[in-house]
């Protein structure tokens, strides 16, 4: 008899740029954090940067290719390479699962990009976990918190769904580069009114981003915290207290990553 699929939470990382596979206490921190949970059957990430109207699903023949989106960096993080399954009953289920109102394309050729192949290749570096990547329609929350609802019963499958962004993002604000640099004050400030705010459960507060402490500094783009939504959507309870994974700083953006049953 064949093993019934353990329950996956849904989880909410920051990814960071390639560099980070160099950082020893965020990749022991990812690493660990892997082997705190179930291994996944399947992994689901909607990350930061693919956006792209309406929904759509990534590659899923074959071995999952790699989207190289990132530029000026040294030539040896262009030649990483994480041949994953791809997961078309994955992809399938997703398209069921939307309603008549979520229109869904495909993308055959859209590769994992950096927002989940750099993560993944700490977290599951031998790259035996089929991956779909789906993009985000929009940056509303409310739409975002919606497709998540949608995608929970996916859990119950052994699927593991990521959001995947960062919770501050303020790159052009950034003075001091070094990846121990002090974290700006709209920094502190923004990861402080988002860890509040996650305890106590205030997904109204959470949408209404926009006009929170250290914005808009914080996210002067709005694509790395949106995943968020979807995390929160694909939670059993939404207002439920986080699991908080990662919290601390690199470049002096925020690092805060959580699970949610």
């Amino acid at each position: 008899m064949r093993d019934e699929p353990t329950r996956m939470p849904a989880v909410y990382l920051g990814h960071g740029a390639p560099p980070l596979v160099d950082d020893e206490l965020w990749v022991s921190q990812l690493q660990g954090w892997a082997k705190e949970m179930p291994k996944p059957k399947q992994i689901l990430v909607v990350s930061a940067h693919w956006e792209s109207a309406p929904l759509t699903v990534g590659a899923t023949d074959g071995k999952t290719p790699l989207t190289y989106d990132f530029y000026g960096f040294p030539q040896r993080y262009y030649d990483m390479t994480y041949w994953s399954p791809g997961a078309p009953e994955l992809a399938a289920d997703v398209k069921a699962m939307m309603p008549d109102t979520e229109q869904v394309a495909e993308a055959p050729d859209y590769g994992l990009d950096h927002g989940a192949f750099v993560p993944l290749l700490v977290m599951y570096p031998d790259a035996d976990i089929p991956v779909l990547q789906i993009s985000m329609p929009d940056l509303d929350p409310e739409h975002l918190f919606s497709i998540g609802q949608r995608l929970r019963p996916l859990r119950d499958d052994g699927v593991l769904i990521m959001g995947s962004g960062f919770m501050t993002h303020g790159l052009p604000f950034l003075r001091d580069w070094r990846p121990d640099a002090e974290p700006p004050g709209w920094s502190r400030e923004f990861d402080l009114w988002a860890a509040e705010s996650l305890d106590e459960g205030a997904i109204d507060r959470l949408m209404e981003f926009r006009t929170a402490p250290g914005m808009p500094y914080a996210h002067p783009t709005v694509e790395h915290f949106a995943p968020l939504f979807v995390t929160l959507g694909a939670a059993s309870d939404p207002e439920a207290k986080p699991e908080t994974e990662i919290e601390g700083f690199f470049l002096g953006l925020a690092k805060r990553s959580f699970q949610m049953d």
